[in-house]
């Protein structure tokens, strides 16, 4: 059976962290390992995560939870130091506030895994949900059928917590930390094209597999991470590409 390795970044979280952990506690799915990559909380965060790791101690799920607490440059140098300790076979990344929707979710997709030629990439569905956990609308941008690295020339039709990478493929991809807010455009983009060198397939779930809470960082620092997105976008995939589909963009603002 494959294993999947969860990365929880935060930073005090209190106020957001009990949801995330407990739709990880009540997985079905034995195989899960679970890191909280936390920033030097000042509040409660770690306090609430080693209770969440005692509970999960003693229960018969199987998952094996790891905490460290430390200082760090900012999210995506928390988020480089939970992938450089993952282990399963995919990995992926569940921010504080954010949900695994029901507690067959990581079973349901290891259903769909062929352990022979496992898929690049896993990827699904995302609902946005308030900090209640009720759900507020299936997110904008939609997975296509099929992706590949150049589908996020319309921007990030998959979600970031909903794209669960093939831990190797991963592993050859560290963030580019000179991005602040949108390190994970970049990383998603670099990740799929290192599975299109090794012919892997990227594999779609048909289903939703996060539940996303609204107002994250790149939310936030809206203006910030667009202006990020624009060169990230040009970065990968030239100017003039890049410049047309921000036109259409535009276009598509005014009459949609």
């Amino acid at each position: 059976m494959i294993q999947f390795t969860i990365v929880t970044v935060t930073y005090n979280a209190a106020a957001v962290l009990k949801p995330t952990t407990d739709s990880v506690l009540m997985q079905s799915y034995a195989h899960v390992e679970h890191l909280i990559i936390d920033g030097a909380s000042t509040d409660r965060t770690v306090e609430m995560a080693e209770a969440y790791k005692a509970a999960s101690d003693a229960s018969a799920n199987g998952h094996h939870v790891s905490i460290t607490s430390e200082p760090d440059k900012g999210l995506y140098d928390a988020m480089q130091k939970g992938l450089d300790r993952a282990s399963g076979d995919y990995v992926c990344f569940l921010n504080a506030g954010d949900r695994l929707p029901n507690a067959d979710t990581l079973l349901m997709i290891a259903d769909k895994v062929d352990n022979e030629r496992m898929p690049g990439v896993l990827y699904g569905d995302t609902d946005i949900v308030d900090g209640e956990g009720n759900y507020l609308f299936r997110r904008r941008l939609t997975p296509p059928e099929k992706l590949t690295w150049h589908s996020f020339r319309q921007g990030m039709v998959v979600c970031h917590q909903a794209f669960y990478a093939r831990t190797d493929m991963a592993k050859r991809v560290a963030y580019d930390q000179q991005f602040r807010y949108s390190a994970d455009v970049d990383w998603c983009i670099r990740v799929m094209k290192e599975c299109e060198k090794e012919g892997l397939e990227l594999k779609n779930l048909h289903t939703t597999i996060v539940n996303y809470m609204q107002e994250g960082q790149s939310t936030i620092h809206h203006k910030a991470s667009l202006r990020e997105r624009f060169r990230i976008m040009v970065r990968h995939y030239g100017w003039l590409s890049t410049i047309i589909m921000h036109a259409w963009f535009a276009i598509r603002q005014v009459y949609r």
